[in-house]
């Protein structure tokens, strides 16, 4: 495990978060992630987020929240999904990633929450990694845009940006997620993911991030060292 020595204050960390959210607040207002979109249209249902977030594994945020509306108009409670033909789940969440997949997946999820949780998501770390394909950012997605309780999910977007930054220093999202729960204040949980991951996908992209327009330049390492001819390693 290789992790970094945070350099940072809170005051710091608070104000790239601030700072990011900023810059993509007309984006985040007109085309939220999926996840945010099904949080906010369901008042934090718990259920279809932790669904909706199985669907998104190596699934583009679009063509998640396609799916996700397909599936929940036919299916919207763990009753109904957990009966429902594997067939047919199969092809209204289909083109997600290994959707055959994740149809039998989701199905088997559905009857676990019936039979062992009531119909009832829990809101418990231990008990959500104990379901099908539930790792620890689905099972932080879910507290955080179901049960809106702090937390920081980490996907490959907020793990890039804040090694990038040099906030962190890490291997893996859940070092990462390790480190962030360490540094950030808890009052910038709730939204630092939904805000990274957006940032993400629009400014600090995987390939050809927009550095020079960037309002977190000034503070991030990779993009210091990359302008003073340096070589990068992440």
């Amino acid at each position: 495990m290789q992790v970094g020595v945070n350099k940072h204050s809170h005051r710091e960390l608070h104000q790239i978060i601030r700072d990011a959210a900023h810059a993509i607040k007309k984006a985040r207002r007109e085309g939220p992630t999926a996840l945010q979109e099904i949080s906010d249209s369901t008042d934090g249902d718990p259920f279809r987020v932790l669904i909706a977030t199985i669907l998104s594994h190596r699934t583009k945020d679009p063509v998640t929240a396609l799916a996700s509306s397909r599936l929940f108009a036919k299916y919207p409670k763990p009753t109904q999904l957990a009966k429902a033909d594997t067939r047919t789940i199969g092809r209204l969440i289909k083109p997600v990633g290994f959707y055959n997949t994740k149809a039998r997946t989701v199905k088997r999820v559905a009857r676990i929450i019936l039979e062992k949780y009531n119909g009832k998501v829990p809101d418990d770390m231990d008990e959500l990694l104990e379901l099908p394909s539930v790792g620890r950012k689905t099972a932080n997605c879910v507290l955080v845009y179901g049960f809106k309780r702090p937390a920081i999910p980490v996907d490959t977007h907020v793990h890039r940006i804040f090694n990038r930054l040099g906030v962190v220093k890490t291997k893996t999202p859940d070092e990462t997620e390790q480190e962030l729960t360490r540094v950030v204040d808890q009052e910038d949980w709730l939204p630092l993911n939904e805000v990274f991951v957006k940032f993400g996908q629009l400014i600090c992209r995987p390939i050809g991030p927009k550095c020079p327009v960037c309002p977190l330049n000034d503070r991030c390492q990779w993009y210091q060292e990359k302008t003073l001819g340096k070589s990068a390693k992440f």
